[in-house]
């Protein structure tokens, strides 16, 4: 990911950090930075960690998100009974 962030990929190159449970200090470095971060939620909030959200189900394009957002995914599945901390109470 700082790869990315510093240039050093091709310009076609879009990459979004993924949040789990344990490296919360990396998204927020992420986000610092003004790269994205993909975040699983029980409901999808306006903002999380002080950033705007982006509702990442309604498409799967993420190299047309804004910049420096949290990309907010609704879990599904069996992951709306998650208890690690992976999903997001919201």
């Amino acid at each position: 990911m700082n790869e990315f962030m510093d240039g050093k990929l091709p310009a076609n190159y879009s990459l979004t950090f993924s949040r789990k449970e344990n490296n919360q200090s990396e998204c927020e470095a992420v986000l610092e930075r003004g790269g994205n971060v993909a975040a699983v939620f029980s409901s999808i909030p306006e903002s999380y960690a002080n950033r705007p959200t982006f509702d990442g189900d309604q498409s799967d394009l993420r190299f047309l998100d804004p910049k420096g957002v949290v990309v907010a995914l609704k879990a599904k599945g069996k992951a709306k009974k998650d208890t690690s901390g992976f999903v997001i109470q919201s």
